[in-house]
């Protein structure tokens, strides 16, 4: 059984550094980076282990094996992890994120579209949700830094994409077998199918390239796929020091409540350690990021840290959507001949003036069945009888999985529940969500589109469920249960009565406590969340960069 690395380093705080990271996934890695690059003496705190690289392939045999759960696959799970959750739909927390150096990167399906210009409008454009106190146009070079740091592979000219400055790092993907059928469905239809920006190489950048396993999310046995380890070690690189396995328990702060003094942190042996800073970055993401806050209340802040507009834990979003299955009979080639998961997608109707004004972020999957050696381990079948079942079951289905945008509501919520607790005593975190009319709406349009295409290629919907079968379905499979791409619980805004952080991501209560990760979202759009909280990211790493030198 693979294991994580055995990680007997010094787990003492670091003597004086500038600032301390609390988190190593995507947000806290880039912000890392950059900040020991400009000099800065960096401490990153990760809850989590370091991974060893070289077990891939091992975690890879956990994921097509049929017996073992995705929470299994980055050894996710236990009293360590433990959540609860209110909400109407199943939210299997630990099957969508991971702990460790890399954070949740580990497991993603690498991809990276960028908000649109209206994302960050709604309240202005359509009258619902509330619009960003920053822009596209004030995010948009941090979009293209983000993209070069991390080596992504898209379409220089697209429709239905926000203004870019210069082409991507990388040409697109090579066009699937499955992409061409998408195509030609979508030419027949006046549906436009364009490259999706990927964040997986194909030859240019310093890591290993793309060999087409097909096993992006949940992991990338050849190192083609970016995840954040990469930008943790460089910043390592560049003399910042990680201490892993020591999960923050409380921020505390001075006397007055201005400024944070220390992050509470233990060691697997049990042991309580300080670690100061000038500068604190909350970076844990968007479900451990308000619990740590509520964790920390004190008796200058009784309802949780950085919370006197009491919106701490508000707001929160996820993406909804579903998973669509057709089934192409007759097909002469497999349309997994060719990974990644996904290399497609559509994009027309994200910003449809008509209604629903929802985001539809329509990602197109290259295999839409169970790996051969999923269905083999699965099958009673033996001999001839057994390759009957593989040679219809694979390589004949197309599918999509839907991205559909959550309006901020006040009464999603991620909060403590106090009846349970961690391995460390502490309350863990309960989430409170109910998805809502309009993602509804949207879900159901974004489907209808993509039946439309299976019938014109001859095929028949065989699975359809999602956000749009909420009423319709007594159980849900694994991939169409909630949590995807948590947002919001510490939203940004210029008001401090309404909001958690400034547009610089400092906090408003706090003036030395930063918090990067999806949690700042003021609404969700419907783009896979994760370059743009890279791009906050490096955006906040500059106004840190300026206070330190200040």
């Amino acid at each position: 059984m693979s294991s994580t690395q055995t990680d007997d380093t010094d787990k003492t705080p670091v003597e004086d550094p500038d600032v301390c990271v609390v988190g190593a996934g995507p947000a806290g890695a880039l912000l890392s980076h950059r900040l020991a690059k400009r000099g800065h003496d960096v401490v990153i705190l990760e809850a989590g282990p370091r991974f060893d690289m070289e077990e891939r392939v091992e975690r890879m045999k956990r994921q097509i094996h049929p017996e073992r759960g995705v929470d299994e696959i980055w050894d996710m799970g236990g009293e360590r992890d433990e959540y609860t959750v209110s909400s109407d739909i199943p939210m299997p927390l630990n099957k969508r994120r991971a702990k460790g150096v890399g954070g949740t990167s580990l497991h993603w399906g690498s991809v990276v579209p960028r908000f649109r210009e209206r994302d960050f409008e709604m309240e202005s454009r359509h009258g619902v949700g509330k619009d960003w106190p920053i822009s596209y146009g004030d995010l948009r070079p941090y979009y293209a830094e983000a993209e070069q740091e991390i080596g992504v592979a898209g379409p220089d000219e697209a429709p239905h994409q926000p203004p870019r400055e210069e082409g991507y790092p990388m040409d697109p993907l090579p066009e699937s077998y499955a992409d061409k059928l998408y195509a030609k469905a979508g030419d027949a239809l006046g549906i436009d199918v364009q490259p999706m920006p990927m964040a997986i190489n194909t030859g240019a950048y310093d890591r290993n390239e793309c060999q087409g396993h097909g096993t992006c999310e949940h992991v990338c046995p050849s190192g083609g796929k970016y995840t954040a380890d990469i930008h943790v070690e460089k910043a390592e690189q560049e003399g910042a020091t990680v201490i892993t396995e020591v999960p923050v328990q409380r921020l505390e702060h001075g006397p007055d409540g201005e400024e944070i003094t220390e992050a509470v942190y233990k060691t697997p042996d049990g042991e309580t350690h300080r670690q100061t800073a000038d500068v604190f970055v909350a970076a844990a993401g968007a479900y451990e990021t308000p619990r740590l806050l509520f964790l920390s209340e004190s008796d200058q802040y009784p309802n949780g840290l950085a919370n006197s507009s009491g919106t701490l834990g508000k707001y929160f979003m996820d993406h909804s959507g579903g998973l669509v299955v057709g089934f192409l009979p007759g097909l002469e080639h497999s349309t997994t001949e060719y990974g990644p998961v996904i290399s497609s997608g559509v994009f027309q109707f994200y910003d449809d003036d008509e209604a629903p004004t929802g985001g539809i972020n329509m990602m197109l999957l290259n295999g839409a069945e169970p790996p051969i050696a999923t269905v083999a381990m699965t099958s009673d079948e033996i001999g001839d009888e057994l390759l009957e079942k593989i040679d219809l079951q694979a390589g004949n289905s197309i599918g999509l999985t839907l991205s559909t945008e959550t309006l901020p509501r006040e009464d999603n919520t991620i909060t403590l529940d106090r009846s349970k607790t961690d391995n460390n005593g502490n309350p863990v975190l309960d989430v409170d969500f109910s998805v809502g009319q309009y993602a509804i709406d949207a879900t159901e349009k974004g489907v209808s589109e993509f039946t439309d295409m299976v019938e014109e290629l001859g095929g028949t919907v065989v699975l359809s469920q999602g956000t749009h079968t909420l009423n319709k379905a007594d159980e849900f499979i694994e991939q169409t249960e909630g949590g995807y791409h948590p947002m919001g619980g510490t939203r940004m805004g210029e008001d401090p009565t309404e909001s958690v952080v400034d547009p610089t991501l400092k906090t408003h209560d706090l003036e030395n406590l930063y918090i990067s990760g999806g949690g700042v979202f003021v609404t969700g759009g419907a783009s896979n969340p994760t370059l743009t909280i890279m791009a906050l990211s490096l955006k906040a790493a500059d106004h840190i960069d300026e206070e330190l030198q200040g």
